[in-house]
């Protein structure tokens, strides 16, 4: 067992060629190469460009992040790779280029779970300790509630959404709306210029325990787009993204109140958003809980987020991943670790 790994950890689920390395819970580098202005005229993220956005990019983000930390190959301890879930083209480019390394370097070898290791962000935030907390995992295709006791072993998912993500949601309104890809940056931007309470947008299964539902507000608002032509789109954007946190809060800090857990981390791409941010800041101050947010651009898919849940793994005295191990397309969040 080792408690200070240094791991350099290998993201390539979706549209980022990103590389990160850590020495324990210390962030040394995080390099990101992002494809996503190929993918802007059409409107989403094409699969096929993505994979080969990675292989170009791949050698580069790897050197990159090493000379950024001051380490050689040879120092690292472990490698860690995303592993699912994500776009299985774009997954195989990491966990390929992380098996080369692994081999070639006589290094051990870690496939990681990349939603677990959205909230495995934490960890590297040195002057707290790891503590049980509630999870708000909210990413462009998850909306989840997670107990976590031990990141890197076992986690328990209270609730999650049924159908449309969080994320799925402002992307598909924002095309709605005409505003530019990804969706949700563009929605918040316009959303600080409108009235949140202009509009009284649904509140999708606000009566069910943790699960969620985000389906019937996208619908709500394109019918009242449709009703309402000449409306103004900043309330309308406002309003919707209001909708939103207040059902993602709202249930996650009932999961704090009814497990007694006093930490809540919010986690994902949609934890960038500055209204989730404020909201959470304000309505964890009034019940009395910690709230714990990485950094803004921790939040986005990144290295340092798979380095960070793999050092917890090393650290944990979690054996590696067999070499060959598979690559998903799927996978569920219970699963932070291959064996």
């Amino acid at each position: 067992m080792m408690s200070q790994p240094l791991v350099l950890g290998i993201e390539t689920s979706c549209d980022e060629t990103a590389v990160g390395i850590v020495r324990g819970r210390t962030l040394l580098a995080n390099v990101i190469a992002s494809s996503v202005e190929e993918h802007a005229r059409f409107g989403g993220v094409v699969p096929e460009i993505a994979s080969r956005a990675h292989l170009e990019a791949m050698p580069s983000v790897i050197n990159e992040a090493l000379k950024v930390a001051g380490v050689s190959l040879n120092d690292l301890d472990a490698i860690g790779v995303t592993a699912g879930p994500g776009l299985i083209g774009a997954l195989l480019v990491g966990t390929s280029a992380a098996h080369g390394l692994s081999l070639a370097l006589d290094k051990p070898l870690y496939g990681v779970n990349h939603l677990s290791s959205h909230l495995a962000v934490d960890a590297l935030d040195e002057s707290r300790a790891l503590t049980p907390a509630i999870g708000l995992l909210v990413s462009g295709g998850h909306s989840s509630i997670i107990q976590m006791s031990d990141m890197a072993r076992s986690v328990q998912v209270l609730g999650e959404t049924i159908d449309d993500a969080a994320g799925e949601a402002f992307d598909k309104i924002a095309r709605i709306l005409e505003l530019d890809f990804p969706g949700g940056p563009a929605i918040d931007r316009l959303a600080r210029e409108g009235n949140a309470t202009a509009i009284e947008f649904p509140r999708g299964l606000a009566n069910s325990e943790y699960n969620f539902s985000f389906s019937g507000l996208k619908t709500a608002v394109a019918r009242y787009l449709k009703e309402t032509p000449l409306a103004h789109k900043a309330d309308v954007a406002a309003s919707f993204q209001e909708a939103i946190v207040d059902v993602l809060l709202e249930k996650a800090l009932r999961a704090c109140r009814e497990t007694g857990i006093e930490a809540l981390i919010v986690a994902g791409g949609v934890a960038a958003n500055s209204r989730l941010r404020m909201v959470a800041a304000e309505r964890c101050r009034v019940a009395g809980v910690e709230l714990r947010t990485p950094p803004v651009a921790l939040c986005t898919d990144n290295g340092a987020m798979v380095a960070a849940m793999t050092s917890l793994a090393v650290s944990g005295g979690i054996a590696p991943s067999q070499v060959g191990f598979p690559t998903l397309s799927t996978v569920p969040l219970t699963q932070p670790t291959w064996l």
